[in-house]
């Protein structure tokens, strides 16, 4: 559905709205909005968003869970030519502080009322009902069509403002393969970049979005089936615990609607890709690398992947170089610094509040490690700032986790390294993993896996998933949080 129509955000809905009133637009578990009935929704949103302050080109805060109520917020934000500022609902104050203080948004939208940072706090049922005008609004356009917000290895919040407006973008919806047939599936949380970008991609391609509340292995199978979905997003994290699922349970859905499963925010273990390219197909399983900030991406499909194994593909757009510490470019298949730069001759495709870019001249680095080989593919290695520094030697957490995962009884993992007073840094594995695990077994499981030096010295078992939905971790406060520890 290419088209080279300029539309905003708010009119697109608009739009569809009049096309197909009565068809789903957005669903979330029995919650479903119309096109008709979001289009409404987010008009008296909008204009009590409006009379609390709300201006064309603010932030509004947007601190709510997964859910119809999310999209509503977003949508009437572009219809006043507003930028929304997601975060997560669950933010400690201090860091939920610490954003405010940096967007300076005329209002906070989240479930509790109160003031956060000298911002007044409003649920969307409240705002909804501070206004009864449905009616439609003079068209804007918002300057940057998102802001979500990256903490980083520092741990420091930054806000990432889009360098693109708040109108719709035929070709990126037809890049993440959606059109108005699809029934797009987004487990992952709405407030971090990549279901942010996609599910709203998948919205205003004006198919059917269903948002499940929070991920869950067993329930994103059931969505599948029960809604016909063509499209899912996924990151794996996700990707594994639905494959640990018994094998009875997890080919017992139906899931043969699915006709694209993307898949992106961390590294995907090769085990564990092959054995999700074995069950759907190479064809339907898509992989993408780019950080929020978008100067490049790349793509790669299960086919492809299976002639490369290891790698996200090759930029799309812009250009990928592989840099030393001195700043000169490496050769193929040398580890460096990954260094991108955004095509020539196009605009900036972000802006930081509250950090500096990384870059050394044209180029920017999002801090991540990597090679690429004689093609142009680029191979991920890890974080810079997760290194590990074992007694000279480099250990790429990465690595050591995807080792860990494919043991039988580890559901998720996370790799830090911790003060060693004779190697500088020793291997610390955090294991979400039963009461009876034998570490014995697990050593041994990664003894024939791992070069002796990238061994975990040390294990520590926990009850909860060390990563979130979105597949992340921050290494940095798990470390600091064992430092702490007497």
């Amino acid at each position: 559905m290419i088209s080279d129509e300029v539309v905003s955000l708010g009119a697109r809905v608009r739009r569809l709205a009049d096309e197909r009133p009565d068809a789903p637009a957005v669903s979330c578990d029995d919650d479903t909005r119309t096109w008709a009935a979001l289009d409404r929704r987010s008009n008296r949103l909008a204009r009590a968003l409006e009379a609390r302050g709300v201006r064309e080109g603010g932030f509004v805060t947007i601190g709510l869970p997964n859910g119809v109520a999310f999209v509503e917020a977003c949508v009437a934000c572009w219809k006043l030519g507003a930028t929304p500022q997601p975060v997560s609902s669950r933010l400690p104050a201090a860091e939920l502080e610490a954003i405010v203080a940096l967007a300076e948004p005329a209002l906070v939208v989240r479930a509790e009322p109160g003031e956060v940072a000298g911002r007044a706090c409003v649920s969307a049922e409240t705002l909804v009902d501070e206004a009864d005008d449905d009616g439609p609004l003079p068209d804007r356009v918002s300057p940057a069509w998102k802001a979500p917000t990256s903490g980083g290895s520092t741990g420091r919040p930054k806000l990432i403002v889009a360098g693109r407006p708040g109108l719709v973008n035929w070709l990126e919806m037809a890049f993440w393969r959606l059109d108005d047939t699809s029934t797009a599936l987004m487990p992952g949380p709405l407030y971090h970049n990549g279901p942010f970008v996609s599910a709203f991609h998948a919205l205003m391609a004006g198919g059917h979005l269903v948002v499940l509340p929070r991920f869950d292995a067993l329930r994103t199978l059931e969505q599948v089936e029960a809604h016909r979905a063509t499209w899912l997003y996924l990151v794996p994290t996700m990707m594994s615990r639905i494959w640990r699922l018994p094998e009875a349970v997890r080919t017992g859905f139906d899931v043969s609607s699915l006709e694209t499963v993307w898949h992106l925010a961390a590294p995907c273990p090769p085990w564990l890709k092959e054995a999700w390219i074995e069950w759907l197909g190479g064809e339907r399983i898509w992989e993408l690398y780019a950080g929020t900030e978008a100067q490049v991406t790349t793509v790669i499909t299960g086919t492809q992947w299976m002639e490369r194994r290891g790698s996200v593909g090759r930029p799309i757009n812009g250009d990928v170089r592989i840099l030393d510490d001195d700043g000169a470019e490496v050769p193929p298949r040398e580890v460096g610094e990954v260094f991108l730069r955004r095509l020539a001759g196009t605009d900036p495709t972000y802006r930081y509040i509250g950090a500096e870019a990384r870059s050394r001249g044209e180029w920017e680095s999002l801090g991540d490690l990597g090679w690429v080989d004689e093609d142009g593919y680029l191979y991920l290695a890890d974080r810079r700032a997760d290194m590990i520094l074992v007694g000279g030697s480099n250990v790429y957490p990465a690595e050591v986790e995807a080792a860990l995962d494919e043991h039988p009884h580890v559901a998720s993992s996370a790799v830090i390294g911790l003060p060693d007073d004779d190697l500088g840094q020793r291997v610390h594995a955090i294991v979400q993993a039963p009461p009876d695990l034998d570490v014995d077994d697990l050593r041994a499981h990664l003894e024939s896996r791992l070069v002796r030096y990238k061994l975990p010295r040390s294990f520590e078992r926990v009850d909860e998933p060390v990563r979130d939905d979105a597949g992340k971790v921050r290494r940095s406060r798990l470390v600091d949080e064992r430092r702490s520890q007497p």
